[in-house]
């Protein structure tokens, strides 16, 4: 077993301290004795990483180890949709990417999104799931008629009002008048419950 320093790991990949530490933070090194353990370190590498790496392991290829080998280090792609894209076409972006999963992996990643995707449209079909703005422009269709019709009220009503002769029979006759225009809300459009 050899171990190294992070440092020197980078050294022998041709890669910055940050991609080690990438790495690291991922679980793709195996650490021992305050070091990298490199045979274990390139065989997590070698089976996580995408283009995986050369030859190295036991220096098979006629390298010494002390020339850096150079590995290329793919960005990973960000988990979300772009403008324009569909929930399908991201998901099949993301898991085909140069994300370092294997094909597998990468195959059972867009299922999962697929599988997510089919349950939203279930979802939106059967009414358990509704787009905001539509629940928006309802809703906002809904306090327009409740404030025409309160509004509406003073005009048609102010004529019976001016005939009442004390507080308490104007009282009266405004709940009356909201009352019923709240009801006739409450059915809705044309008589329709809602």
């Amino acid at each position: 077993m050899t171990v190294v320093s992070q440092a020197e790991f980078a050294r022998m990949h041709g890669v910055s301290k940050k991609t080690v530490t990438t790495w690291k933070a991922r679980d793709w090194l195996v650490l021992a004795d305050g070091g990298v353990d490199v045979k274990a370190s390139n065989a997590l590498l070698k089976k996580y990483r995408r283009d995986g790496l050369p030859n190295d392991e036991g220096n098979d290829s006629g390298n010494s180890g002390n020339a850096p080998d150079q590995v290329t280090v793919k960005p990973r792609v960000k988990a979300e949709r772009k403008p324009g894209e569909t929930p399908a076409q991201a998901a099949e972006r993301i898991a085909l990417s140069a994300a370092p999963h294997s094909r597998e992996e990468a195959i059972r990643i867009k299922e999962n999104y697929l599988a997510l995707l089919n349950q939203l449209e279930y979802d939106q079909k059967s009414g358990a799931v509704v787009a905001v703005d539509e629940v928006a422009a309802a809703v906002g269709a809904s306090y327009a008629r409740v404030r025409t019709r309160l509004l509406a009220i003073p005009a048609e009503q102010a004529p019976k009002l001016h005939r009442l002769k004390t507080v308490n029979e104007v009282q009266d006759a405004l709940l009356e008048m909201i009352t019923k225009a709240l009801e006739e809300l409450t059915r809705g459009p044309a008589g329709v419950g809602g």
